[in-house]
């Protein structure tokens, strides 16, 4: 019988060999059947008229005093697919001392066009002020595959010509102008909702940020707190980035003195009552 160590060895290279064949056969794929970039584009103009992927086409999220957008996760995905003969993915290069070194990849199989960025993944999560570590292998694959998944968007869009891009922004853009049969007022109410349920973000604390009262939002103001909720969904952002949690405080704080004025006005109230019918 075999070693471990050879056992292990063995396995290596069996998984080598069969890794670089499926190189060979994409690459031999990629020349046999080239893309046709007419209908490569028209696909990807067509796909950007789908209202749910236009929804979630674009994040924005603060940094240093301006904003920052560009096209989400999602939209990245959608161009790999429709552009066709791209490879991408993460890949964990290793795991030790509480943190993985993860490679995100893509690669026009057709140019030979290649982007990869090398970034190290801390087994830890921070939330409310505390650094928690993280020992689940579920968990640490949810955090490597989170991180991985925005460098992955970075290399997509390094591959793909930036017109291309561009036009499925505009696209995009479009889409979300003409294509709501809802009225604003009803979907800025949606929209309100879900950063509640989701994010513990309050109608104040989005007043605040965008600098007016939800009555009063555009449809301009409706694409940007898309942006941001696309964002906060994709992890590129926390919701401190955006909004002042005080806000949230200080109305909590005013409702539940409220809320004590009431009681005791209902108390004041009952006794006197009670005094009424003592005397009566």
């Amino acid at each position: 019988m075999q070693a471990p160590a050879e056992q292990r060895s063995v396995n290596a290279q069996a998984m080598t060999g069969r890794q670089a064949q499926e190189v060979q056969m994409m690459l031999f794929a990629a020349k046999q059947f080239p893309r046709d970039v007419n209908a490569a584009y028209a696909n990807i103009m067509k796909a950007c008229t789908r209202k749910i992927l236009a929804e979630t086409a674009m994040y924005e999220y603060p940094r240093g005093g301006q904003k920052v957008s560009g096209p989400s996760i999602r939209l990245a995905e959608i161009l790999a697919q429709n552009w066709g003969n791209i490879d991408s993915g993460v890949i964990e290069l290793e795991q030790k001392n509480g943190e993985s070194t993860v490679m995100a990849y893509a690669w026009d199989l057709e140019t030979n066009t290649r982007q990869t960025k090398t970034f190290t993944v801390k087994h830890e999560r921070k939330a409310k002020g505390s650094i928690s570590k993280l020992d689940d292998p579920r968990d640490i694959y949810e955090m490597t595959a989170n991180q991985g998944a925005r460098r992955v968007r970075a290399c997509i869009l390094g591959v793909i010509p930036g017109d291309i891009v561009e036009a499925a922004i505009r696209q995009c853009e479009i889409t979300l102008k003409d294509g709501h049969k809802e009225p604003l007022s009803d979907r800025v109410r949606n929209a309100l909702v879900l950063f509640e349920r989701e994010y513990s973000v309050s109608k104040e604390m989005i007043e605040k940020y965008m600098g007016c009262k939800v009555e009063a939002f555009s449809e301009q103001d409706f694409l940007k707190i898309g942006r941001v909720y696309n964002s906060l969904k994709d992890g590129m952002a926390k919701r401190e980035d955006y909004f002042d949690i005080r806000v949230s405080q200080e109305v909590g704080s005013k409702a539940e003195e409220q809320f004590k004025q009431q009681q005791q006005q209902q108390a004041q109230s009952g006794e006197k009552s009670n005094a009424g019918a003592d005397q009566q």
